[in-house]
């Protein structure tokens, strides 16, 4: 065999080499994948039952309630268009309050329930934590710098 044959042969290999592993790669990434979805979205085309995606919208005031072992609670996410019943057991966030926006990660039940495995709460763009809002600028930006 020939050393120009040699070369093709192993580029080749390489080729096939590299396509698998983008195949592998790209079939990994899919079944990680957590899709977005906002309420109008989700009812309009809601996801496959058991695919992680993420539910994006404000509470319903007057929808939050807690079950009597207190630990799981019941909310509507809602935008214009459509809402969006969802479970979550745990504990939610501070920031997590009726008439707010809100992030619920989860999954579509076969019973077309939303079942959330975590609650993200949003805050507005004036949202200062609590251990800085009795801080100066000055003191504010030192305790950053300390914790870079």
């Amino acid at each position: 065999m020939k050393a120009k044959h040699q070369r093709l042969i192993l580029a080749l290999i390489a080729l096939v080499a590299l396509v698998g592993a983008g195949v592998l790669a790209a079939w990994a990434l899919r079944s990680q994948a957590s899709f977005f979805y906002l309420p109008a979205d989700y009812a309009a085309n809601p996801p496959e039952a058991g695919r992680a995606v993420r539910l994006g919208g404000m509470v319903e005031k007057g929808s939050i309630k807690t079950a009597a072992d207190g630990v799981t609670i019941t909310f509507v996410i809602h935008d214009d268009k459509a809402r969006v019943p969802v479970t979550f057991k745990g504990i939610v966030p501070d920031l997590f309050v009726e008439g707010s926006g809100a992030v619920a990660e989860g999954r579509r039940q076969p019973d077309g329930s939303f079942l959330a495995d975590n609650v993200l709460a949003k805050h507005d763009e004036n949202y200062v934590p609590r251990e800085m809002k009795d801080m100066t600028t000055e003191q504010a930006r030192q305790a950053i710098e300390e914790t870079k």
